[in-house]
């Protein structure tokens, strides 16, 4: 795994966007892994080590998550800036790795690097939009929980938690916490439970712990009454073969718009992890085996 870093640029300037890279830099099956709203890149390592035998894979930290950047003006925690910032890592991953890859594409005349796109939650809904666009250059497309109707009632339980900054003694305390409110999350093992929380903790200079986010990343959430979001205008515009998954308790991802996900826009197949509600996280074996049998298939 090596960390790499790009510039985003919002209206307030230019910010540091964090990613993990696995696999060969020159491998010409480029999976981009996203996480969920308040979660990071890390929580694809167990994914990314199995994909990166055969892919290369790029997980990046969203603005204000993880190790990247926390926006200086808090109303640019938007979709809008997510999309420029993941334009600006597509153009940046599928630069010619090295200067043999560069004088090899200079006599092919042409770029081969597919994009293959993993989003959970809101990267699955970044991902949407992203292969909606004309021109889109995702190739595959696997959408983890969540769908082009998103209920109100999701929304609010999200509001509860996220931007409230909690603060914590001991590790022992914050990790219990993560267990806590991502138990929809299903049933991990401790060392996956160790692995969430660890990688999305931080110390703060008294000592004490908390989580490794911008709490204003809920800005948008305090705009106004939150209302159901409706983005099926791009879920039909999507060509891409396309994978949706699903946990059977999922809020957020209901069962009646999954089933209507699989009549419209690419059709995708549908599977359901039973015993989990949102979000599946890619670290059981039998989830990751289907996001790699998919992608492997030509």
């Amino acid at each position: 795994m090596r960390s790499e870093f790009f510039n985003g640029l919002s209206r307030s300037g230019f910010h540091r966007v964090h990613y993990t890279d696995w696999g060969d830099p020159a491998n010409e099956r480029v999976v981009i892994c996203v996480h969920g709203l308040s979660r990071n890149c890390r929580d694809f390592d167990f994914l990314a080590t199995e994909l990166a035998r055969e892919f290369r894979v790029v997980c990046p930290d969203i603005a204000g998550r993880g190790r990247s950047e926390w926006l200086t003006n808090k109303d640019d925690y938007n979709y809008p800036q997510y999309l420029a910032d993941m334009n600006a890592l597509i153009a940046r991953v599928t630069e010619p790795a090295t200067p043999a890859e560069l004088a090899g594409l200079m006599r092919k005349r042409h770029h081969n690097k597919k994009i293959y796109w993993v989003g959970t939650s809101m990267g699955g809904m970044l991902g949407m939009l992203l292969a909606a666009m004309p021109g889109s250059p995702i190739a595959k497309l696997v959408v983890n929980d969540v769908g082009p109707l998103i209920p109100k009632v999701s929304l609010q339980r999200i509001a509860e938690y996220l931007g409230k900054d909690p603060r914590f003694k001991t590790y022992a305390e914050l990790e219990s916490y993560v267990r806590l409110i991502s138990a929809p999350f299903g049933p991990l093992t401790d060392s996956q439970w160790h692995h969430l929380a660890e990688t999305g903790a931080k110390q703060h200079g008294d000592g004490s712990w908390g989580m490794c986010y911008d709490p204003d990343i809920a800005a948008p959430f305090r705009k106004g009454p939150l209302a159901d979001v409706d983005l099926w205008k791009y879920w039909d515009a999507i060509r891409c073969e396309t994978l949706l998954l699903r946990g059977s308790d999922s809020d957020l991802l209901l069962k009646q718009t999954a089933d209507e996900m699989q009549t419209r826009g690419p059709r995708p197949r549908m599977v359901e992890f039973s015993g989990v509600g949102h979000a599946p996280m890619l670290m059981a074996a039998d989830q990751i085996k289907v996001v790699a049998d998919f992608l492997r298939a030509d």
